[in-house]
């Protein structure tokens, strides 16, 4: 179902709430994060990381949201929205022109393993007109309606694919951006304003980086003496993968979200582009 109909399958619990605070909630089976938006001052006042000791299931996902939720004082208020954003890798995209909604497991099953009893669902992409399938986390979905009632909920790439895209849409040079987290990393190939690629990938060390990288980019006929890596999430400029990146690509960036939210003390991202998803997608 679309954006616009998740609204129209829930309930407006929250809809008499006067809060003007927002809640993002990005969830993967390693971890999870938060960020609170103040609307009237236009300020992050939260933002929070929970990295789990290993990777999870969906089911000890959900007893760690609930053990967040019991015990962060900040999570425990009203809020005039809530989205959750769900991190894995059984997603697609496909052109909205050859998109059918009867269709949704067999544009999955090409590149996920799913299950027959897998709920799948799509965002619409509309600033290149495709659609992004993926399976969310249900189970972390009911809880999230049995707190607030209503909420929306997209695939995080959806957020990530429509961020750099409104901001290279007047770019002339070829961009691969690396989205950095713990055990996993997305590329996203921009050319001229337009995706030209995206994929994600897990990875344990810089050489599982490199290769990914450096296998995508031949695939594409990117020649690393002229586009620019730019990297976006966990990372910084000290990191190993940045300096082995250096190595093998001549033109590498930190990425900037160039959002204009204010922040609080206690919510300082570490840097201009860390929780890239996170904080884009309010």
């Amino acid at each position: 179902m679309e954006t616009g109909q998740k609204h129209m399958a829930q309930t407006t619990k929250i809809s008499n709430i006067t809060s003007n605070l927002e809640l993002s909630i990005q969830i993967s089976l390693s971890g999870l994060s938060f960020c609170v938006l103040e609307r009237d001052s236009n300020t992050i006042t939260c933002i929070k990381h929970v990295d789990f000791e290993k990777k999870l299931n969906p089911f000890e996902v959900l007893d760690k949201l609930k053990h967040v939720f019991n015990t962060e004082k900040v999570l425990q208020t009203q809020f005039s929205n809530v989205q959750v954003l769900h991190v894995n890798e059984l997603s697609t995209l496909v052109p909205k022109p050859l998109f059918n909604e009867d269709n949704l497991a067999d544009y999955l099953k090409f590149n996920s393993k799913i299950l027959k009893s897998d709920f799948i669902t799509y965002d619409s992409i509309s600033v290149n007109d495709s659609v992004n399938v993926y399976v969310p986390y249900v189970n972390v979905n009911n809880y999230i309606y049995d707190m607030f009632g209503c909420f929306t909920f997209k695939h995080f790439s959806t957020i990530l694919i429509e961020a750099i895209l409104a901001a290279e849409k007047h770019s002339e040079i070829p961009k691969v951006f690396a989205n950095i987290s713990t055990d996993h990393f997305e590329i996203v190939v921009v050319n001229k304003g337009e995706l030209i690629l995206y994929n994600t990938f897990e990875y344990t060390t810089k050489e599982d980086f490199m290769y990914y990288l450096l296998f995508t980019t031949e695939q594409l006929q990117l020649n690393p003496e002229t586009f620019n890596l730019i990297f976006i999430g966990d990372i910084d400029s000290k990191d190993e993968l940045y300096i082995t990146a250096y190595k093998y690509v001549r033109f590498v960036f930190l990425g900037n979200r160039e959002d204009d939210y204010k922040y609080s003390i206690n919510a300082q991202p570490a840097s201009n582009h860390s929780d890239f998803t996170l904080i884009k997608s309010f």
